[in-house]
């Protein structure tokens, strides 16, 4: 092809067989930048207007611009994740303990003596006062034994008199042999007699007086009655102490509580040691909380803990007491209570999101002094709030990280930020409010 467009007389050079031979094989890159795809396919258009012998040339230098690759990306900024300073605080060591609520006093009403209910004179479940008539019982048969007794202590009393004048009348004329001394000593005698019969007779008639006070029932304390057991027209008291009902002071009301003898041992030692340091006497702070979770908003104070542990269960029993004016806690309630019981003064705390549960425990991330993301294992104690006392593992002035352990792996290289703590959520009360009704001018639209 070549040979047809030269003349058969022109001798062939070496310059001419260089540029006649094909181009040499390059080995370059592939093409990586886009932007010279363009320039490539002008470049393959333009070589058939061109000698072929330029084409050969410029494909050369065409195929070499375009086999350069483009700059590599640079490397992406370290990762940015929030993290917190350890810091040492004093801190209540406090213990949350399972317990039931118990009335401060309990006050069984019961029938004293035998008799017919007549009436019932409080509302069940209200609060009543000490010595409100609850119970009235059939009082006939008391009034007429107390009516008994005191006619008896009236003859007793007469009897008594009439011996006491007839010993002043003997007494002077003994002293003269008027009468023998054994007449005197017999009126002596049944004075004597007369009076201690005076005195049997008054203990009846107290006796049948406080009978016929039995047959009006009365609370024997203040506080919450419960539901009557009785009702009008049942006989009570007959051969034993019928219950009538239930009266509960609840205002204070008592918690029992139980806690581990391993545990309070343990506790006793830390504080011993120097460790802990011991709350002083009426400085231990008790929390309530309810069934639902809710903490009690009045606090409470521990009275006592019990001095034998329970054999069965192995658990001490603690006390404590709780205003309840408004009578939301009742007996019989399950509830746990938060007790501090000692004070460390060097606590360390972290937020419960920056602990990780890993198979060999629990552990942290913390950005070293090079920046750089190093695992830490802790152990854990109790919670405080939304965050874990951290017993070992840490020391003051480590950086923890609490945010952004999700894009960070050990070893690398990160742009710590100090964390904030999130603000409660509003969003939730403003949903639930209700829409405004539609303005005037809208529902015309609307229509």
């Amino acid at each position: 092809m070549y040979n047809t467009r030269l003349s058969a007389k022109a001798p062939k050079t070496k310059a001419v067989d260089a540029i006649l031979l094909p181009p040499p094989v390059i080995h370059e890159a592939p093409f990586a930048a886009t932007q010279f795809t363009s320039l490539c396919e002008m470049s393959m258009h333009s070589f058939s207007r061109l000698p072929r012998i330029s084409a050969a040339v410029l494909l050369i230098y065409a195929i070499a611009g375009c086999g350069k690759s483009a700059n590599q990306a640079s490397a992406p900024p370290p990762a940015e994740v929030s993290v917190v300073t350890v810091k040492a605080a004093p801190l209540g060591v406090t213990n949350e303990l399972p317990g039931r609520l118990e009335a401060t006093r309990v006050a069984d009403v019961r029938a004293r003596v035998a008799g017919i209910v007549l009436k019932r004179t409080f509302r069940e479940g209200s609060d009543v006062k000490a010595g409100q008539v609850l119970f009235r019982i059939d009082p006939a048969q008391f009034q007429a034994a107390y009516n008994s007794a005191d006619a008896q202590v009236q003859r007793a009393e007469a009897t008594l008199l009439q011996t006491q004048l007839k010993a002043g009348r003997y007494k002077p004329l003994v002293a003269t042999n008027a009468v023998s001394k054994q007449e005197y000593d017999d009126v002596v005698a049944a004075e004597k007699q007369a009076a201690a019969d005076l005195a049997a007779a008054k203990a009846q008639r107290e006796t049948a007086r406080l009978s016929l006070g039995y047959a009006t029932v009365t609370s024997p304390i203040s506080g919450r009655i419960g539901r009557a057991l009785v009702t009008e027209g049942a006989l009570v008291g007959q051969n034993e102490a019928t219950l009538l009902a239930t009266v509960q002071q609840i205002d204070p009301i008592y918690v029992n509580l139980t806690q581990s003898s391993s545990e309070l041992l343990d506790l006793q030692r830390a504080v011993a040691s120097g460790r802990l340091k011991g709350a002083g006497k009426g400085q231990l702070k008790v929390t309530l909380l309810t069934e639902d979770g809710r903490e009690y908003p009045r606090a409470g104070k521990l009275l006592f803990s019990d001095v034998t542990v329970d054999p069965s269960s192995g658990t001490v029993t603690l006390r404590a007491e709780f205003p309840n004016p408004d009578r939301l806690l009742l007996p019989g309630m399950y509830v746990r209570a938060r007790v501090e019981q000692a004070i460390n003064e060097n606590a360390i705390t972290v937020p419960q999101q920056a602990v990780t549960r890993t198979p060999d425990g629990s552990a942290v991330m913390v950005v070293g002094a090079d920046n750089k993301v190093v695992p830490r294992p802790v152990e854990t104690g109790n919670a405080d709030g939304n965050s874990w006392v951290i017993t070992n593992g840490l020391k003051e002035g480590d950086q923890v990280i609490v945010e952004g352990l999700q894009k960070v792996q050990p070893g690398a290289t990160v742009k710590p930020v100090p964390w904030q703590k999130a603000a409660p959520a509003a969003a939730g009360a403003n949903a639930s409010a209700p829409a405004a009704p539609a303005k005037p001018a809208d529902q015309a639209k609307s229509k």
